[in-house]
């Protein structure tokens, strides 16, 4: 198939014309090589037995001989390049020289990950609307909906409805589940593969021993609770396992970036008292949570706590790449107030405690009512809050009060 270009696209061409390294990072399958690939004279994969040997014996040879930019595709298959590509950064610091791309996050996030001030990582998640549709020439939905409201948006002639929506999740953003001819069936044959691997050879690459079966319980119970902020304790019954086996199990999915949550919004930067800081847990791709609980599409459509929790999960997936390479990055965050008194599903900070409020609503219409918590955070705010919305899965576009409106899901990407 062509390329199809990525939000990231452009914005990684850009820094390697500044930058020595960049690293890409993401899930398994997300189409990291894919994109990178573009840019190098030469790859490197780390995951082919032979090449991975020459550069474990001696990094600093290996890298020397490549052409540049050089491409190190999965990198964490041979962690010694790190140290390599630290040294020859040391030695000559000029642009485009490195490009590394791999699946495992728990080295970044040490101490001594020896790309510490000399990789720049660049995130690349599962393909949104506007990437299979695309629609990438566009600031994001977040600086449009703040800059001008409703005037930069747009809804099709004929707008999804609510199971057009339930596809779209089931069709996932894994770009080979993307493409158009693919039938539910090698969707749903994928997408339990790509767990299976996930429980077994992805989760023992990280070196402890796991139990594939409570793992898979374990992701379950993640996908059933998407979007929401469940005690670990709970999580733990649903699985059949201890709280600190929960501990454990986030930090592995997180590590392999399937998961991702969004924290609450800190209490010193806002004016609200008695908030709630758990954060929100995410399966980053809404149809990999729907083959670990295994669910169909019905039955998303007739359970209302399940369709509220997927439409949340697969509008965060629209915006999370949008946000992550905004300049300066938008800050995702939730708001609850200890009893749900006032709770708004996401909050987009985009520099100097200005924010965009979103709530997600699996219904239409809307009115006043459903943005009544948008309406206190900006009358909290005042100028700091830029603009809010209620992203329903109806046809209408509509302002609902000052700053705040009713806006088609559809509107992320159209």
């Amino acid at each position: 198939m062509p390329y199809r270009g990525r939000l990231a696209d452009a914005y990684l061409a850009d820094l390697l014309t500044e930058l020595p390294a960049v690293l890409l990072t993401g899930a398994r399958a997300t189409g990291k090589t894919t994109s990178a690939v573009r840019l190098a004279a030469e790859v490197v994969r780390l995951d082919e037995p032979g090449r991975a040997a020459s550069y474990r014996a001696d990094p600093d040879a290996a890298l020397r001989r490549a052409a540049r930019p050089v491409l190190l595709d999965e990198w964490q298959e041979v962690p010694e390049v790190l140290g390599a590509v630290k040294r020859a950064v040391d030695a000559d610091s000029a642009p485009g020289q490195f490009l590394l791309t791999g699946s495992v996050r728990a080295v970044l996030r040490t101490q001594t990950w020896a790309g510490t001030g000399r990789v720049v990582r660049v995130p690349l998640y599962g393909m949104t609307r506007r990437e299979i549709d695309g629609q990438l020439d566009r600031d994001s939905f977040l600086d449009r909906l703040a800059r001008s409201g409703l005037d930069e948006l747009t809804v099709p002639p004929e707008p999804p409805v609510l199971h057009d929506y339930v596809a779209m999740m089931f069709q996932s953003g894994f770009p080979e589940l993307t493409v158009p001819d693919r039938s539910a069936r090698y969707r749903r044959v994928w997408t339990t593969g790509y767990l299976d691997d996930l429980v077994t050879r992805d989760a023992a690459a990280l070196g402890a021993p796991r139990d594939p079966v409570r793992l898979r319980a374990y992701l379950a119970a993640l996908a059933l609770s998407a979007a929401g902020t469940v005690h670990d304790t709970t999580l733990a019954a649903a699985a059949g396992i201890n709280v600190r086996t929960v501990q454990a199990y986030d930090d592995l999915l997180h590590d392999l970036y399937v998961t991702q949550s969004v924290p609450a919004w800190p209490t010193s930067a806002n004016r609200f008292a008695a908030m709630a800081k758990a954060a929100k847990r995410y399966v980053v791709d809404p149809a990999l949570a729907a083959a670990a609980a295994t669910l169909e599409a019905g039955d998303v459509l007739d359970t209302p706590d399940l369709l509220g929790r997927f439409f949340d999960s697969f509008a965060v997936a629209q915006l999370r790449p949008e946000a992550a390479l905004r300049e300066p990055p938008a800050r995702l965050m939730h708001l609850r107030t200890h009893g749900g008194r006032q709770e708004i599903d996401l909050i987009a900070d985009l520099g100097r405690g200005r924010v965009v409020a979103l709530e997600m609503k699996a219904a239409a219409p809307v009115d006043r009512s459903d943005a009544r918590h948008l309406l206190a955070l900006r009358d909290a705010l005042g100028d700091r809050f830029l603009a809010g919305a209620v992203l329903h899965s109806g046809p209408g576009l509509y302002t609902l009060a000052d700053r705040v409106h009713a806006v088609p899901l559809c509107a992320v990407w159209t």
